[in-house]
């Protein structure tokens, strides 16, 4: 445990009732001292009520005083026997409430565009659970005829080098397990830069394949005009009415 709990209401503490400086605070919590200068202008942390670190166990008020004395002198933390080898939560990432409504488009767009994504991986990506995308996944949602695919990167639920990291790593567990790639597959794998870079390929329907390499110049076209000569249209077969005409 390298850092007091409620870091920064302890820092909000710290800055309130002592006179220690910025760096030092900003050491014992774990906070960048450019935080620290924010807490003590009211900038940053606003409303945060203190949190005594004395009270709760976690400094020694001889710390406090020494620090106080000494600039240079780094606060300790006191040992907590109940924290040893207790490990940083693992789960999904946090999601903010006005864009857990957006998850469900997220997870679609996921599911038909990257189908090569673990559920893990996905719940990862946007802070989702299994079951929320194996209902997605098997159109169970209770929502999901109104549900669009949307990008999650749009959303601002990932980051595109996390979503582009995400890819990768599965490509290559696919690789590994023996599974071929088609080639729209392999273009997903591309990252953003190398994606907007590439030129697009035009594409020829296979009904009038073979007639790429035919062209229609103004030159032929001229060539094909003198070739062509106004008497030929009207220079029509002789027809016996006028002697017919002449007997009678």
């Amino acid at each position: 445990m390298n850092k007091p709990l409620m870091a920064k209401a302890t820092a909000v503490w710290l800055v309130d009732n002592t006179t220690l400086s910025f760096k030092q605070i900003a050491d014992f919590c774990g906070m960048h001292e450019l935080e620290v200068q924010g807490v003590a202008d009211g900038d940053v942390a606003v409303g945060v009520k203190g949190f005594d670190p004395v009270a709760s166990n976690q400094l020694d008020a001889s710390e406090i005083e020494k620090g106080q004395k000494d600039p240079r002198h780094k606060l300790k933390l006191k040992h907590n026997p109940a924290a040893e080898g207790e490990e940083k939560r693992r789960g999904p990432r946090y999601t903010p409430l006005s864009k857990r409504q957006d998850r469900p488009a997220a997870i679609l767009w996921l599911v038909k565009f990257h189908p090569e994504l673990a559920d893990s991986q996905i719940a990862k990506l946007v802070g989702t659970t299994k079951p929320t995308i194996a209902s997605i996944r098997d159109r169970t949602h209770w929502n999901i005829q109104n549900i669009q695919p949307i990008d999650p990167v749009a959303l601002g639920l990932c980051r595109q080098s996390e979503l582009d990291a995400a890819v990768q790593k599965a490509a290559k567990r696919k690789a590994a397990d023996g599974g071929a790639m088609s080639d729209d597959e392999r273009r997903k794998l591309l990252s953003t830069e190398t994606s907007l870079a590439m030129s697009d390929e035009p594409r020829l329907p296979s009904s009038i394949a073979g007639l790429e390499n035919f062209s229609l110049t103004r030159e032929e076209e001229s060539a094909k005009d003198d070739d062509l000569d106004a008497d030929s249209f009207f220079n029509l077969p002789a027809s016996d009415d006028g002697d017919e005409d002449e007997d009678r």
